[in-house]
């Protein structure tokens, strides 16, 4: 490091993971450090649209009176927030939620309910709880199918690069990859079945079709551990296999193999993302995946998938069964959408602020988020917020959307503050990373949880001053061991119920000043480690902690990670949340809507072409070595391809009359752009004649 420049970035050798290992995008992250569009001071925007400098003291205190009288007039329905956590700020994210407590709203919209929520419900109906999150364990398996991902670009698994060449290269060991695209890990792949863009859900039906008809889905583990079985067998029969493999256009040969050795295979799992989560039928996407390990017995042991457990709580849980029980979910006022996993999706936003009424949303709080730009239809996102009567951004640049914003609180960065990530989702180990400051906050920046914990003291929901907490926190003996303390914050909490939501800035206030210098923001980590610690006794102890306290001090004073937990693979049984703890496989819903595909128009040959002849089927979001960021969008965080390419098959671009490197419009149904146009090679088999070629946006 040099002159606040971070020159040189390592991987930490001594980590409890990672063991020096190093993503790429963490390598250039000065480049989020050091940028134009930092920001260094609270903003407020005039009348004339202009932003004058302004105190913190001044900004907060009419935030908290805005937010008052908003709330006076229309009630917690007229305020949501958005975003909270993103870009690995993690911790920030406990701290933005206590204002929803404040304001009286459930609505929390961010990124994840868009892209992941689908998961989340199915795993709802499988385990029994959205909050049951699988993990894949790559690591150990001989067979591994990634689905619609790219783990060399986007990892997602531990030590991607690694463990994609151990699989590549171990004998006796399988690696399949279902992807339109010939990705970084199709070529190491051994397999690649390159389907049709949006045809997933045909080709896992069809795999699984072929499993079920054939007998190898494991009888055994079907009958000791789920429920439902026969239901999904029938749907499974019903599946005309080369229909459905035709309209995936890949060989039937390919298939039948993939679909038998993965059956057959003794540690087998399935790893998705994205690609099949934000596609045609992606609910039904994740449903058919999960069958997969789910019928071969690949759950619940080692190689294959499992649950996790969590640190931090990212995931919720919303019952369904509330409106049979007269207590009516907290529905969106446009869409009368109900949350998943406690979230809602934000590509509703635009409808729930414009054409929702008097219940619509009048005010939000965008946290590390960036809706103008990442979130879908951004002409209707920034009519949407434009419109609002209030609008806070809380983030470290001069986003799209701060520009729209009423008031702009600049955040530290994440080397100027504690962090940590919530995505600790690993099994039979479970590990957590603190990461202390290194830098000094830039100028006049403040972390989320002072932004917060300060505008709740302004809105009168917490006091400023917690004389008696405090005293018993700072002359606590050693020997005590934070007992003192939990015990007089519990009987607080006891004592006014109504602060209890905002539990994170009362231990950020009173216990966070005696923890090392830095880390005040971690405060909150103590009552969560006790109740893990509880949850999970035998396997902390396991992992060398004989309590919750010693868990959290182990946090705390650690810095290169601290495993949490170690579990044996059996245990993975204990954290379902089903009342007989079986997998409940038949999901009425999904056994509907695979059902409902063989009434589906099979794709054209090829798409239905304008009078130009210029139509191509676009396939965006492919994750690049150096795109990682959604907050800063600069061409320098790219080595290569700067300009970011529209990317296409040779023959595509000579029938349409464009040259290597040259310009290109390329019109969609909303929007125009101009990109510079360049040709890849397919080197895997090619579709069938006449069928769409897969071209690449980005």
């Amino acid at each position: 490091m040099a002159d606040g420049h971070l020159r040189s970035i390592r991987g930490d050798a001594d980590h409890v993971t990672s063991r020096g290992y190093l993503c790429q995008k963490a390598a250039r992250l000065d480049h989020y450090q050091h940028h134009a569009d930092r920001l260094r001071h609270p903003l407020k925007r005039t009348a004339d649209g202009q932003f004058v400098r302004v105190g913190w003291d001044e900004a907060l205190v009419d935030i908290a009176q805005r937010l008052l009288a908003l709330r006076q007039r229309h009630g917690g329905r007229a305020f949501a927030l958005v975003g909270g956590g993103g870009q690995g700020n993690h911790l920030g994210g406990v701290y933005s939620r206590q204002l929803l407590a404040a304001m009286g709203s459930r609505y929390t919209y961010n990124s994840l309910a868009q892209e992941k929520t689908g998961d989340f419900w199915v795993n709802g109906r499988l385990f029994g709880s959205q909050s049951c999150h699988t993990t894949e364990d790559v690591e150990h398996a001989d067979y591994v199918i990634f689905i619609g991902c790219n783990p060399y670009q986007s990892h997602g698994i531990p030590n991607a690069r690694d463990t994609l060449r151990a699989l590549q290269k171990t004998p006796g060991r399988t690696m399949v990859v279902i992807d339109p695209r010939r990705t970084e890990t199709a070529r190491m792949a051994h397999h690649h079945l390159q389907l049709r863009p949006g045809t997933d859900a045909f080709l896992l039906a069809a795999m699984l079709a072929i499993i079920v008809r054939e007998g190898l889905h494991d009888r055994d583990f079907i009958a000791a551990h789920c429920s439902g079985f026969d239901a999904v067998e029938a749907a499974l029969r019903e599946v005309p296999v080369d229909d459905y493999v035709r309209r995936a256009d890949v060989p039937l040969a390919e298939v039948q193999r993939v679909a038998r050795d993965f059956a057959r295979a003794q540690r087998a799992c399935v790893r998705v993302d994205l690609g099949v989560q934000h596609t045609l039928h992606c609910t039904l996407n994740g449903y058919l995946e999960k069958l997969l390990y789910l019928l071969t017995g690949q759950f619940a042991r080692e190689g294959g998938v499992n649950l996790h457990t969590l640190m931090l709580p990212m995931l919720g849980h919303t019952d369904e069964r509330e409106t049979r029980r007269g207590r009516p979910l907290a529905r969106t006022a446009c869409h009368g959408m109900h949350p998943i996993a406690g979230m809602y999706p934000p590509n509703l936003l635009p409808d729930e602020i414009l054409k929702a009424g008097e219940q619509r949303l009048r005010a939000l709080f965008v946290d590390s988020a960036n809706p103008a730009l990442t979130y879908a239809d951004g002409a209707a996102q920034e009519a949407a917020l434009r419109s609002l009567e209030l609008l806070v951004v809380v983030d470290v640049a001069m986003t799209e959307t701060a520009r729209l914003a009423h008031y702009v609180l600049p955040a530290a960065t994440q080397f100027e503050k504690v962090e940590a990530t919530g995505f600790n989702l690993e099994f039979p180990e479970n590990f957590f990373h603190l990461r202390a400051p290194i830098l000094e906050s830039a100028d006049d920046t403040l972390p989320e949880p002072e932004i917060y914990t300060r505008l709740l003291e302004a809105m009168g929901a917490i006091p400023r001053r917690w004389p008696l907490l405090a005293a018993i926190a700072r002359r606590q003996p050693r020997r005590a061991r934070y007992r003192p303390y939990l015990a007089a914050l519990l009987g607080t909490l006891a004592w006014r119920r109504r602060w209890a939501p905002f539990a994170a800035s009362i231990l950020y206030r009173t216990l966070g000043p005696t923890l090392p210098r830095g880390l005040a923001a971690t405060a909150f980590l103590l009552p969560l480690s006790e109740a893990y610690a509880r949850r999970h006794r035998v396997a902390v102890r396991r992992a060398g902690h004989r309590d919750g306290t010693a868990l959290f001090e182990a946090i705390v004073h650690g810095r290169s990670g601290v495993i949490l937990s170690r579990h044996e693979y059996a245990e993975s049984w204990q954290l379902m949340r089903t009342p007989d703890q079986r997998v409940h496989l038949q999901v009425p819903e999904m056994l509907q809507e695979l059902r409902a595909l063989r009434s589906e128009p099979a794709a054209p040959a090829a798409p239905a072409a304008p009078a130009d002849g210029a139509s191509l089927l676009l396939m965006a979001g492919e994750r690049r070595a150096y795109n990682a960021n959604q907050i800063f969008r600069s061409p320098d965080w790219r080595k290569t391809d700067a300009e970011g390419a529209l990317r296409m098959h040779p023959d595509d671009l000579r029938r349409l009359g464009l040259a290597e490197g040259g310009r290109a419009r390329c019109r969609r149904r909303r929007t125009t752009s101009t990109c510079t146009c360049r040709s890849k090679p397919w080197p895997t088999p090619r579709a069938s004649p006449g069928a769409p070629r897969r071209t690449e946006a980005h």
